[in-house]
């Protein structure tokens, strides 16, 4: 690599020494340096299972050591001399903390394996992992062993749910051979003259006619009863090996814990598969990837259904809708981390907990700060994931080292995530506002089908902000690649764009909540934009800014979206009859929309950059009705009008009841007691 250390020590404001052949060579050097203080940080990861043994067998060391990759990112490139900006910046960045521990969520798992199959493919399965894990076998037909190895169930399968450690099967026992009491002598099999029992031990009741020869077969082990009635069983697994064609989880990210491998694949992905499910005994953590807080929630309010965005797009399938309490539940055991619904969530109800967002903002400051600082122009944030994405990288890196791929370029910064999902339009904006020209999105094939589409809402979000703030060319990409030369070839058509970005860094933090970042974001772009234009249109799908339209001869100002509206954005007037807006506040979700009785409001997409955006305006107002009793005002003339104009003709607002309809409600009450005395006087 044609490394600068002079370069780079100046970048990084330290001095820096070349170790050249940090592969094997040079371990003794590492373990002077780890025994001296301070943090080391190993600018390769080819031997890092290595170093980690020697750090810690080494006596005396107390340097803490964290590992970084600038070979095949930047090191073997075709321009890998003007890497030094990028690489200073994966330096720097390789500094940075870890982010701080998260809740946990546990996993338990005693071994108890269900196999489904067939007979003879489960019992082949079984045998492979027997030793480890407890096996049971449900039966779907074909013909097992004479020994019966392990204890089988048979019947209709009617539920399988759970994860890891929790697997609830479901079946309905419908058999007349009780498998249990069958002994596999296979008497029946030949007494049977309609040939309707297989050796899976079960009798198909279509070829069955009623001869009942078996039942005489039988009579010592007495496992055949046609009389016995059909029982709804359920029992508990840890695991699930299913070798049906079609598998019992229809979700793009299954259950930990449960895998699916056709009988037809199965020489294919046994090893693999058999190797997983032995390593799954024992107790299991992984973060709570996830916070959630109910108050800004704009899934549902006065059994109104608003926002529906994370449980659209989540593929595990993990969040859903709780009606009795109007939120949404999050189930962190079925959770696998993707934030995707972080990403479409357009309040931030939903954050990504693990890293932070404040951890997040501070490696992209870091890693664009450095680059800027180090000399580098035009930076393209690379945004990958941690396993497909991150083993893509390094293959067009080494790629490029063998001289059969460009590799990643100097100006493109590689960065890792848990997931590409698990960032929006949020961090994005605030990427380019740190000063990123690009922001790319890698996906490898593993996505499920929503994310790409979630990403692309995003997306379009995103540019439509900067375009209508005058900052010409593409800013974000979603890239789609599965091999090194799709990657090559994409990224190399991706640095010939330069986008038009603020002449002037952004400095800071990503806040924890996401319209508070979003708001950091745009203030900085606002600030230094080619264009100031008092709106900037947003597309009819995913935007998290608007405003609402009040149709005024409709609405008779109940003020039902007032106690709809979960950011605060629709408000009544606590001293005159009126409904005020703060646009800043809305976040499009429809819920005042659908809770209108009226059907008075729509609402309008949008981006509002005038100081308006963040005062209180009136989108309607009445004038006052006044109390006939008291003369206090306790409501609007055309409501009162309409309430009036609808019970006018119900028999129980007649007379006297129909005039309180015109009182508040203190004389209302009054009316009723003072009628009431009235009528104990006169029958005294």
């Amino acid at each position: 690599m044609p490394l600068q250390p002079g370069a780079l020590g100046k970048a990084l404001r330290e001095d820096l020494t070349l170790h050249s052949s940090l592969c094997r060579r040079e371990a003794g050097a590492f373990q002077k340096v780890i025994q001296g203080g301070g943090e080391v940080v190993v600018a390769c990861t080819q031997e890092k299972r290595l170093f980690a043994e020697i750090g810690e067998r080494t006596e005396g060391a107390v340097a803490p050591v964290r590992f970084v990759n600038i070979r095949e990112t930047g090191g073997w490139s075709r321009d890998a001399g003007k890497a030094m900006p990028k690489i200073a910046a994966l330096l720097a960045a390789a500094h940075l903390p870890d982010p701080d521990p998260v809740p946990t969520v546990t996993y338990r798992s005693a071994g108890r394996l269900l196999v489904i199959g067939a007979m003879e493919d489960a019992e082949r399965a079984a045998a492979l992992v027997a030793d480890v894990l407890d096996v049971t076998i449900f039966t779907q037909g074909g013909a097992g062993a004479q020994e019966r190895r392990y204890p089988v169930l048979g019947g209709r399968i009617d539920a399988l749910r759970g994860w890891l450690g929790a697997f609830e099967l479901q079946w309905t026992a419908g058999n007349p051979i009780d498998l249990d009491l069958c002994t596999r002598c296979n008497a029946c099999v030949v007494a049977c003259p309609e040939s309707a029992i297989g050796l899976d031990y079960q009798i198909n009741a279509a070829l069955c006619t009623g001869h009942r020869q078996c039942v005489k077969a039988c009579t010592v082990a007495g496992a055949i009863d046609f009389g016995r009635e059909a029982q709804a069983l359920t029992e508990r697994f840890d695991l699930v090996l299913d070798l049906r064609p079609a598998p019992a989880f229809l979700q793009h990210a299954r259950p930990q814990g449960y895998y699916h491998v056709p009988a037809a694949n199965w020489a294919a992905a046994a090893l693999p598969t058999v190797l997983k499910l032995r390593e799954l005994v024992g107790e299991f953590e992984k973060p709570k990837f996830f916070a959630y807080k109910q108050k800004l929630c704009a899934h549902s309010r006065n059994e109104k259904v608003g926002c529906n965005a994370c449980i659209e797009v989540c593929s595990a399938e993990a969040i859903t809708s709780d009606a009795s309490r109007q939120q949404v539940k999050v189930n962190a055991n079925l959770c696998v981390g993707c934030g995707a619904c972080t990403t479409v969530c357009p309040t931030g109800a939903i954050s990504y907990a693990y890293p932070t967002a404040a951890a997040q903002g501070l490696k992209i400051r870091t890693l664009l700060s450095t680059y800027l600082q180090a000399g580098g122009k035009a930076p393209v944030l690379l945004l990958h994931s941690q396993e497909g994405g991150q083993a893509l990288v390094e293959e067009v890196g080494r790629a490029a080292q063998l001289g059969v791929a460009q590799g990643i370029p100097a100006n493109v910064i590689p960065m890792s995530v848990w997931h590409t999902a698990s960032l929006g339009v949020d961090v994005w904006l605030s990427a380019v506002a740190m000063g990123a020209s690009q922001v790319a999105v890698l996906t490898t094939g593993e996505e499920a089908p929503q994310y790409l589409d979630a990403l692309r809402e995003q997306m379009d979000v995103a540019e439509a902000v900067l375009g209508g703030l005058g900052y010409d060319g593409r800013h974000f990409t979603l890239l789609q690649a599965r091999t090194l030369g799709d990657l090559d070839q994409e990224l190399q058509l991706l640095v010939r764009q330069r986008p038009a970005a603020p002449e002037r860094p952004a400095q800071f933090s990503l806040a924890p909540e996401k319209r508070a970042t979003l708001e950091l974001a745009l203030d900085h772009l606002v600030e230094y934009a080619p264009l100031r234009p008092a709106v900037v249109p947003m597309p009819a799908r995913g935007s998290p800014f608007g405003s609402v339209q009040v149709n005024k001869d409709r609405c008779t100002l109940c003020l039902s979206c007032v106690s709809a509206c979960p950011a605060s954005a629709v408000q009544d007037n606590a001293a005159l009859p009126q409904l005020r807006f703060i646009e800043k506040n809305c976040v499009q979700c429809g819920l005042c929309a659908r809770t209108c009785p009226e059907q008075a409001i729509t609402l309008e997409p949008r981006l509002l950059l005038a100081r308006e955006r963040r005062e209180a305006r009136v989108l309607n107002e009445a004038q006052p009705y006044a109390c006939v009793r008291c003369g206090k005002p306790f409501g609007t003339l055309k409501a009162i009008e309409a309430m009036l104009a609808r019970l006018g003709g119900h028999p129980m607002f007649q007379g006297a009841a129909a005039e309180r309809l015109k009182m508040c409600g203190d004389c209302r009450v009054i009316d009723i007691y003072s009628a009431t005395d009235e009528v104990k006087i006169t029958d005294l």
